[in-house]
C-alpha cells in the first residue's frame, strides 16, 4: 500500500522524504518497483494456467476438482504445485463437484414403543443369585 502511493506522489515529492515519513526502506521501494515486471509475468502464467485448467474441467464435464486437475496436468507434462492450482480455480470460481453426505435409510417409526428396559430384570436376577 505505501510502496504505490510512493510511486503515485514521487512527482510532486523527493522519494527520500516519501519513505521516511511512512517509515519505508528506500531500498526495499526500488525493489518493490523492480519486481512489477515479476509480478505481471506471474499472473500472465497464472492466465495460462487457469486456461489449461478450464479445458481440463470442461471436459470433466466440470466434475473434476484439484486433486484430479493436478494429476491431469502432471499426465500431461506439466509441473505445477497443488496449492496453485487451487488458488488459481478459487480465484476464478472454478469447483469441482463433491460427494453427496451418506444419509442413512433407516427411519425410527414415530408409533413404535419403545423396547421394554432390561437392565432392572438382569440386575435382580444377579442379586438373587
Amino acid at each position: 500500500m505505501s510502496y504505490r502511493l510512493i510511486h503515485a506522489e514521487k512527482a510532486n515529492y523527493p522519494v527520500v522524504l516519501l519513505c521516511r515519513v511512512l517509515h519505508v526502506a528506500r531500498s526495499s521501494c526500488y525493489a518493490w518497483r523492480e519486481g512489477e515486471t515479476a509480478r505481471q509475468a506471474g499472473r500472465a502464467a497464472d492466465d495460462a494456467l487457469a486456461h489449461e485448467i478450464t479445458v481440463l474441467h470442461i471436459a470433466s464435464r466440470r466434475t473434476y476438482g484439484v486433486p484430479r486437475i493436478h494429476a491431469e496436468l502432471r499426465r500431461l507434462g506439466y509441473r505445477v504445485n497443488r496449492k496453485r492450482i487451487a488458488r488459481v480455480m478459487r480465484e476464478r470460481d472454478i469447483r469441482g463437484v463433491t460427494r453427496r453426505r451418506h444419509r442413512s435409510l433407516t427411519r425410527p417409526d414415530a408409533k413404535a414403543k419403545p423396547a421394554p428396559a432390561k437392565t432392572r430384570q438382569r440386575h435382580q436376577h444377579a442379586l438373587a443369585a
